[in-house]
This record gives structure tokens, C-alpha cells and sequence, in this order.
């Protein structure tokens, strides 16, 4: 990951728990510099990331403010976010509940999704995720095991992208996503207590590592009254 986006990253994570309170002024450009080990021009690429995504805002001669916005929540998801819920409940206690955890050669739609042949074995996993005790979401996912190698139920019930990124060295570099309302499915009913009718929101999607190969592809399923996501949209400036 480039510097100053994880510069932004970081700054970011401090203004969703409140650590850059809004309305309140957040360290200047040599205090960040600083503390990052970085120049100026570093840490205003990363302030310019998060001035387009409407996080902040500068007043002229006074310095750098978390900006308010009434549409967010803490519990809200970055419909760009893909770095795990753990992360973007930072919050809350985010625990896992191993329904299913099985390997298997997949699929058609898998193998495409993944880009994998016939005989490349994919990690099969039903997830319940708890936020605070609750039942939250219900996460069906496949990573091929050559990627994700040692991969136990013991970390299904904590965070796998925590285990990815610390014990694996990966990094991912994007994903896609399509969000749809869909009905409830036995699971969903089951584990996330919907009723015949409810409607349920899934969020399929792919994600990649930092050179383009695909690692994830997962549909995670929420009740319409417990998740919702938002999105930035960013004008950029014509040259």
C-alpha cells in the first residue's frame, strides 16, 4: 500500500472512533509528518483523500477540521470498504461463529470468480458474525487454499482478514461489489432470525490482492434493519 494511503487509512480509522472528534481540529501537517516518519507533501496527499471524501475540511489561516456529516453512524459500512468487518466495527466486539468450514473443488462460478482450474481446492465457509453478542451477518465465503494456506476454524471465530494480513503478508489491492435485496434464505432465518418476508440485503463480491489476483469471493447477507452502507461520491476537478 502507498504511504500516504495508509496515512489516510489511519486517519480515517481515528476520525470513526471519535479519536478526531467532529467539528474539532486535527493535528497540523508537521505534527503528522512527524509522527508518520514522512514529508509534508506525504501527509497532504493523504489529507487530500479524505478532504474528496468529505471527512474534512480547511478553514484558511486556521487549520484542519473533522468535518460533521448527519447522513453517518458508527455502525454505517463504507460500501468501498473491503478490509473485513472487524475493521470497519472497530468499535464493537466482532466475534465469528463457524457454521460450515469444508474443502472442496468448486464450482463453475466459483472457479470463474476466482479464476481457478477444475482441481484448485477452495476453502467452503458459512460464518455467522456477532457484533456486541448479536447476531449480525451471515458470511458465505470461498478462498482458494494455495492462497490462504492454514486456514482453522479457531481463526473463523476471530478475524480472517486480521489472520491474512498478519500471518500471510497479503495485501489486497481492490474488490468488487454488487449489493441487491434479495428473500431470506434458511440460514437467514435460522441464524439471523428473518421472517418469510423479510428482505435481506447480500453483498457479493470479489477481492483481489495488490497484483490483481483474486482471493475472496463471498455473499454476505444482512437483515434489512441491522446494516446499511453508504457512498462517497467524489467530483474530482477537471484539469
Amino acid at each position: 500500500m502507498i504511504k500516504y494511503e495508509m496515512i489516510a487509512n489511519k486517519i480515517r480509522e481515528r476520525i470513526q472512533k471519535g479519536e478526531y472528534a467532529e467539528d474539532t481540529l486535527i493535528p497540523d501537517q508537521v505534527t503528522l509528518s512527524k509522527e508518520f516518519g514522512v514529508s509534508r507533501m506525504t501527509v497532504k496527499k493523504a489529507m487530500d483523500i479524505l478532504a474528496m471524501e468529505g471527512l474534512i475540511f480547511r478553514k484558511r489561516g486556521s487549520g484542519t477540521y473533522v468535518k460533521k456529516n448527519a447522513l453517518l453512524n458508527s455502525s454505517d459500512s463504507n460500501a468501498m470498504e473491503y478490509e473485513g468487518l472487524t475493521k470497519q466495527l472497530s468499535g464493537y466486539k466482532v466475534e465469528g461463529k463457524a457454521i460450515s468450514f469444508n474443502v472442496e473443488f468448486p464450482d463453475e462460478k466459483i472457479r470463474e470468480a476466482l479464476q481457478l482450474e477444475k482441481n484448485d481446492p477452495v476453502y467452503n465457509i458459512v460464518r455467522l458474525r456477532l457484533v456486541d453478542g448479536k447476531p449480525y451477518v451471515i458470511e458465505h465465503t470461498y478462498f482458494p487454499t494455495a492462497l490462504v494456506p492454514g486456514l482453522t476454524e479457531e481463526i473463523l471465530n476471530k478475524s480472517v482478514y486480521e489472520f491474512i494480513h498478519q500471518n500471510l503478508g497479503l495485501s489486497f489491492g481492490g474488490a468488487y461489489r454488487k449489493i441487491q435485496a434479495v428473500k431470506p434464505s434458511e440460514y437467514d432465518k435460522k441464524y439471523l432470525a428473518c421472517q418469510e418476508n423479510d428482505p435481506v440485503l447480500e453483498v457479493e463480491q470479489i477481492v483481489h490482492l495488490e497484483d490483481g489476483t483474486p482471493f475472496e469471493y463471498s455473499r454476505s447477507r444482512n437483515r434489512y434493519d441491522t446494516r446499511s452502507y453508504t457512498i462517497v461520491d467524489i467530483q474530482r476537478r477537471q484539469k
